[in-house]
């Protein structure tokens, strides 16, 4: 009910200046709470707006699914769904395969993944209308007639792009993203924008406007996030090629909890015009775009469409580097940096066998592997990464959540970020001593007092970037191994362990392009191992990251791989070179 007592309280105070006093205090604070309850109303509103347009959109999708196959009954969707991108894309160009075909199978299958883990946020009603003037216009592009799926804060004209978050809903874009524009020039056809976490900070995937999406592989695992409807639409065989953002792990660890390969770029070379983000003019760790796909082969020809003269024309501020194939065909040898733990979070066992297993293949194919230890992984998390992003110690994003639901994969997160920075340095102070992990990061979350204690960060960020080449470079390594965090955690942990993403963010803060690739699955023998895992420190910190993994038997696990910025080619050639070997191991046994 709608709070009242204004009008009232003030008549019964009469003349008294204390009674007239109290009667606007309690008066003010009685429109405050009604003002709160009408805003409250208001974005509940526009949830089941939004909801309903999403549902209407599945059910105009069924409406044209049934349509096309009394059209075309003699479609053989389950051959099209088994072709790699690559075989798609050349049945595509020579004609034994129409798009319609091809756009009308994604299409179903994606309604059936949907209902089954809750991936899709928007179907895109111009897909069909986009299609034919494909099959008009852009029949030389390197993605003709492929569908491809979009991360729900990638701007598409006529839809929200509301990361999660009831702030920018209802909010419809008035001009596609760049990145759509150079996909749709290169004949791709996006038909889809998948789920994400609330606000995009987090690796979860669930928000209070479309709920929880589940894993494909294990309805009690989270896909990951923040791209989480991606890598649980491509992973249910609904999207052969989606487009995802990375802040501190988001496409990687998706890729990663569901099997895929995903590639984090340097920023800035693929655009970002015309993606919404929750935090605004955060320089410190940049987010980026990049590709995410069942296969290497896939990131790289998503690559070599997306770096082109036309996205260089669109946005003047990418570097106009074209995909350079002579850096990814090269052949001979690697030297190859590795480290099996970073220190911070210990493996747990089966991340620790992908990663051996990784090392060594290569040193069989004749590589050469050498031992790297990245410095201060502690230290990048808490003072750069987490500093970074919350500089003002999270009041842009708080904004955000002002009428929100808070989600409950967010719940502690949130809390976190509303305590006052005096509370957040007397925890700290406290927990030093029992739980120094914690207290490292309470301290970060303060963010930074001034412009000048800002401008150190900034400066910090780049010492550390300094050191770590320096290393790299008296190394004389071409690419670095190291372990990707998986394998997928159970629902409800992400949120309690934000710190885990260690392995990830650390090439964010860096800026170095960084791929995943799946190596193995976690085996039973992996899973009694784990129950004596205590980690690192052994605190509650390791006793959750052991929680959040159990019960994975038969899930993919990751490795990940690195080069230093704008060698992404070089990075993708690596990738391939672990898949390759990994996939003749996989042949052999």
């Amino acid at each position: 009910m709608l709070p009242t007592g204004g009008p009232e309280l003030l008549s019964a105070a009469g003349k008294d200046p204390a009674g007239i006093l109290a009667a606007v205090i309690c008066g003010s604070a009685t429109a405050f709470l009604a003002l709160r309850w009408l805003a409250r109303k208001r974005i509940q509103k526009k949830i089941e707006e939004a909801r309903k347009k999403r549902d209407d959109g599945l059910q105009e999708l069924k409406s044209a699914l049934l349509k096309f196959k009394e059209q075309r009954p003699g479609v053989d969707c389950e051959l099209i769904l088994t072709l790699s991108l690559l075989e798609l894309t050349e049945k595509l160009r020579e004609g034994s395969l129409s798009p319609e075909s091809v756009l009308y199978t994604y299409l179903g299958k994606t309604f059936e993944v949907n209902e089954e883990v809750n991936c899709v946020t928007a179907f895109l009603p111009d897909c069909g209308s986009h299609l034919q003037a494909v099959k008009e216009q852009n029949k030389e592009g390197l993605l003709y007639g492929v569908p491809v799926s979009l991360k729900e804060h990638i701007g598409y004209k006529g839809q929200a792009s509301p990361c999660g978050l009831t702030y920018f809903l209802g909010v419809p874009e008035k001009e596609d993203s760049v990145i759509v524009q150079v996909l749709k020039r290169q004949g791709a056809v996006p038909f889809v924008k998948t789920n994400v976490s609330q606000s995009t900070i987090s690796y979860d995937c669930s928000n209070s406007i479309f709920g929880q999406t589940l894993n494909p592989l294990n309805h009690r695992k989270t896909p990951g996030g923040s791209s989480g409807g991606e890598g649980a639409l491509i992973a249910g065989g609904g999207s052969i090629l989606g487009i995802g953002s990375d802040t501190g792990g988001s496409i990687r660890l998706p890729s990663s909890f569901c099997g895929l390969c995903g590639l984090k770029p340097t920023a800035y070379r693929l655009s970002l015009s015309g993606v919404t983000g929750p935090m605004s003019g955060m320089l410190s760790v940049p987010t980026m775009l990049g590709p995410m796909a069942r296969d290497v082969d896939s990131l790289v020809l998503c690559m070599k469409a997306l770096l082109c003269d036309h996205m260089f024309c669109l946005d003047p501020t990418v570097p106009p580097i074209p995909f350079r194939d002579e850096l990814y065909s090269r052949s001979g040898p690697l030297k190859i940096g590795y480290y099996g733990t970073d220190s911070f979070f210990l493996p747990p066992p089966s991340m620790r066998r992908a990663f051996q297993e990784t090392k060594e293949l290569l040193e069989e194919a004749g590589h050469k592997l050498v031992s790297f230890v990245p410095p201060r992984v502690d230290y990048a998390l808490n003072e750069l990464f987490i500093k970074g992003i919350f500089a003002d110690g999270g009041s842009a994003l708080l904004e955000k959540f002002d009428v929100d639901v808070v989600d409950s994969s967010l719940k502690q997160q949130v809390f976190l970020y509303k305590l006052p920075r005096l509370v957040k340095r007397i925890l700290a102070f406290f927990l030093k001593p029992v739980f120094p992990r914690l207290a490292s990061n309470y301290k970060s979350h303060c963010g930074v007092r001034s412009v000048e204690e800002l401008w150190r960060q900034h400066a910090a960020v780049q010492t550390y970037c300094q050191e770590f080449i320096t290393e790299w470079q008296r190394l004389d390594l071409d690419v670095l191994l190291c372990p990707m965090l998986g394998p997928a955690f159970n629902i409800g942990y992400p949120g309690k362990l934000f710190a885990a993403i260690s392995y990830t963010m650390l090439y964010n803060v860096l800026n170095f392009p960084a791929g995943v690739v799946p190596v193995t699955r976690v085996t039973r023998e992996d899973e009694e191992e784990l129950r004596s895992y205590e980690g690192h420190y052994g605190d509650s910190w390791d006793r959750l990251l052991k929680e959040a993994v159990e019960g994975g038997v038969g899930l993919p696990v990751a490795v990940q791989c690195v080069a230093l910025p704008w060698q992404e080619e070089l990075c993708l050639r690596f990738m391939k070179e672990v898949e390759r070997l990994t996939w003749e191991k996989r042949e052999m046994e």
